[in-house]
């Protein structure tokens, strides 16, 4: 079985995120980036899924700037056989990042694709989905735990009610949760045979898809700061607090 694995650079979760002077945007000028913890569980899933000999290849694919080779690597440290960048400067929406993922899908010919529930930096949790649809594959999502069978995969998802497992058939694609596994920690000499894997190159006009934004952003801004919160000696001063200053009652 070949597994698919997409990966997404994003501002480091350890980074405090700062909107533009102009609202364009976030800053990424001199901050940290790295993989999106999503996408780090998703490829620590598929590299235990291969140890247990359920899987032969793993392809770790990203979609971006040329930086995100270094995303790439690290995926291939982890234990990805290969990896696939489709390059492009241009910002990528959620559809469009499914419409390049399919192409490259049809391309691999994967039995399985995982990825993150959804990135950090836009939270759309949308790719998974769209990917799933487009292809008309079987999908699981909010995986926080994965059993391949005979032709078949068992996910067990995280819902508002607690946990629901789904039987689907592969092909399929699977996002995964936080609670799906913990990735390992990559040790140097796996970083240094991740520069020797291979690494592939391709456009978005050699894929032939459109990537033109669908969406248009606004303004990006900070939430505003919280404000110290104050002792009352009485709930007659709470409850005229919170009617005439806060407005909740």
């Amino acid at each position: 079985m070949k597994i698919l694995v997409a990966v997404k650079r994003v501002v480091d979760y350890n980074v405090k995120v700062r909107a533009k002077a102009d609202g364009s945007g976030v800053e990424t000028a001199n901050v940290k980036m790295s993989m999106n913890p999503f996408d780090e569980i998703a490829i620590e899933e598929a590299v235990r899924l291969q140890e247990a000999g359920k899987a032969k290849e793993i392809v770790a694919v990203s979609l971006g700037v040329a930086a995100c080779q270094d995303t790439i690597r690290t995926a291939l440290a982890m234990g990805a056989d290969r990896g696939i960048l489709v390059e492009t400067d241009a910002e990528l929406q959620p559809l469009a990042v499914a419409k390049l993922l399919k192409v490259v899908v049809e391309k691999e010919q994967p039995d399985l694709i995982i990825l993150g529930k959804q990135a950090i930096d836009d939270d759309a949790n949308q790719t998974g989905q769209m990917l799933a649809a487009l292809l008309g594959w079987s999908q699981g999502t909010f995986a926080s735990k994965v059993e391949i069978g005979d032709g078949a995969i068992n996910v067990t998802r995280e819902v508002d009610g607690g946990l629901e497992t789904v039987a689907i058939k592969l092909p399929a694609v699977v996002t995964s949760d936080l609670r799906l596994n913990e990735p390992r920690f990559v040790k140097l000499p796996n970083i240094m045979k991740a520069k020797k894997k291979p690494l592939a190159v391709l456009k978005p006009a050699e894929l032939g898809v459109d990537i033109a934004p669908r969406l248009i952003t606004l303004k990006v801004q900070e939430p505003p700061k919280r404000q110290a919160g104050i002792k009352v000696d009485a709930v007659a001063i709470l409850v005229d607090k919170l009617r005439n200053e806060a407005h909740v009652i």
